[in-house]
């Protein structure tokens, strides 16, 4: 079957399929959308990836992002030390910071246990965690980890771990999402919002 399109345009819709969530019919909307705009646009956005690639790595404190040793919210030192969220990747804290509700820090495991997919706690940032929570004066940890099978799992393992140390382990509470219909919603979901009940 001949080709019809120039090689290096396919090349560049064969990368942008390779990316989560976009599918043949995104990627071709956004190389021909990179083809039909100024040649900036394409300049800017490689540019970008680039400097993202070279310049951004994990915090030497709590594995997020960052661009210097220490991410902006562990070099905060207006954020409470005494609480830390313990969340699976990045961008969990990007979702939690989005409420403007926790003014705590975040230890960043790296993903969740799953013993099936061969992820033990030696491939979490698990003793790092540890040896934080042995120097510091952390008086809770709150575990944010997704309410799944793995997110659970990993929670009730590292509460099993955190207990010797006295510190206070918390659960993000989980129910019912705001304007959704209780007809709609799972039986866990639903059990989890009535356990979860407060007074009003």
């Amino acid at each position: 079957m001949p080709q019809s399109q120039p090689s290096l345009i396919q090349k560049l819709l064969d990368e942008f399929e390779r990316l989560p969530g976009i599918g043949p019919k995104s990627a071709q909307r956004i190389v021909y959308w990179l083809l039909n705009n100024e040649a900036s646009n394409s300049e800017r956005l490689a540019v970008a990836i680039t400097e993202v690639r070279q310049s951004v790595h994990f915090c030497s404190r709590c594995f997020n992002y960052a661009e210097s040793e220490l991410c902006p919210i562990c070099a905060d030192l207006t954020r409470d030390n005494s609480m830390l969220a313990v969340v699976s990747e990045p961008r969990d804290i990007v979702a939690i910071e989005k409420t403007a509700t926790f003014r705590g820090l975040y230890h960043v495991l790296g993903g969740a246990l799953s013993p099936m997919d061969g992820i033990g706690a030696d491939q979490l940032n698990v003793a790092p965690l540890m040896a934080r929570l042995a120097d510091t004066a952390i008086s809770e940890v709150i575990f944010a980890t997704n309410p799944n099978v793995e997110g659970e799992t990993t929670a009730g393992y590292l509460a099993r771990l955190i207990k010797p140390f006295g510190i206070k382990t918390t659960r993000l509470a989980s129910g019912l999402p705001v304007g959704g219909d209780l007809e709609f919603a799972d039986e866990v979901t639903l059990g989890r919002a009535i356990e979860d009940r407060h007074e009003m």
